[in-house]
């Protein structure tokens, strides 16, 4: 286990206070404890569950962040994902024939991006005080969770996610994006735990992905620039012990390995963006909808 940083912190409401200078120094706050291991189980579970409810079909939408991997780009199912419970593989689960070369239960990378909304379990851990009260400490007045997602990371299959912004994908201004990335199992080095590249948050958004201003073209999705270069030793590993939680800025570099080892490296985690005074950009992948508002995580009820 690498040595820990101020980074690092106990969740109580007693060292909330340290959060909000913690973020605007490093751009992450690791918070342990953030969940109990038996809640964390209770996710887990239902994540497991999810996997025996993906659609049998040959048409599955293999989920990647590397830049060769262009299919979720112009996919609708990715596009129309924001008000549904849906189902992303990994590359190397599923052949040419859109057949599945692993167990069903080992094969999907992900899966959002409305369990926030629809799911009753994670519905309930999303709205929960204890998230309401890190988005108070942090000065959000009118938070709204936009999406949500179960990564399973599986031993093996678990895909490379490259070194990126939240911002990249989920953009507002002035006040950035937030992740909570909470490990439903040991994160370690060798499972694919999350690296940071810690304080360049403060270097501003470096690229955008945007709806395609093009109607004719078949990317539905485009970069406004190309890949930034991030060297590697800029990159501090964060492994966590499990019910911990990672509060992301929207603007920190942050990336995981592939999963090569044989534990799998559970995590749910969902985006808060400011509603006050604060703009979300229309050009975003994902856009609150009828049926996916972007509900004030203050008031917004537990359950369903």
């Amino acid at each position: 286990m690498f040595p820990k940083s101020l980074a690092y912190m106990v969740f109580s409401t007693q060292v909330l206070t340290k959060v909000s200078k913690v973020l605007e120094e490093d751009g992450y706050v690791v918070l342990e404890d953030f969940l109990r291991p038996a809640e964390c189980d209770e996710l887990l579970t239902a994540g497991l569950e999810l996997t025996k409810q993906a659609p049998e079909s040959e048409n599955r939408t293999v989920f990647s962040t590397l830049e060769k991997d262009k299919q979720q780009l112009r996919d609708a199912y990715f596009l129309e994902s924001n008000d549904k419970i849906s189902f992303f593989y990994e590359a190397e689960a599923v052949g040419p024939d859109g057949k599945l070369l692993v167990d069903p239960s080992v094969s999907l990378n992900k899966v959002g991006h409305a369990l926030h909304l629809l799911h009753p379990i994670f519905r309930c851990y999303t709205y929960s005080d204890r998230v309401k009260a890190v988005c108070r400490e942090l000065g959000f007045k009118e938070p709204a969770v936009v999406q949500s997602m179960y990564i399973y990371k599986n031993p093996g299959v678990g895909g490379e996610v490259v070194a990126h912004q939240d911002a990249t994908y989920l953009y507002s201004e002035p006040v950035s994006p937030i992740g909570f990335w909470i490990a439903l199992e040991d994160a370690t080095v060798q499972n694919g735990c999350l690296w940071m590249a810690r304080g360049s948050h403060k270097s501003g958004v470096h690229r955008r992905l945007i709806r395609n201003p093009d109607k004719e073209s078949k990317q539905a999705l485009i970069y406004d620039r190309g890949a930034p270069f991030y060297p590697q030793s800029g990159f501090t590993p964060v492994p966590v012990s499990k019910g911990t939680c990672i509060i992301i800025h929207g603007h920190v570099v942050h990336k995981s390995a592939q999963n090569k080892s044989d534990k799998s490296r559970h995590a749910y985690t969902f985006h808060v963006v400011e509603r006050h005074e604060n703009s979300y950009s229309p050009d975003n992948w994902l856009q609150e909808g009828e049926n996916a508002p972007f509900q004030n995580l203050y008031t917004t009820p537990q359950i369903l």
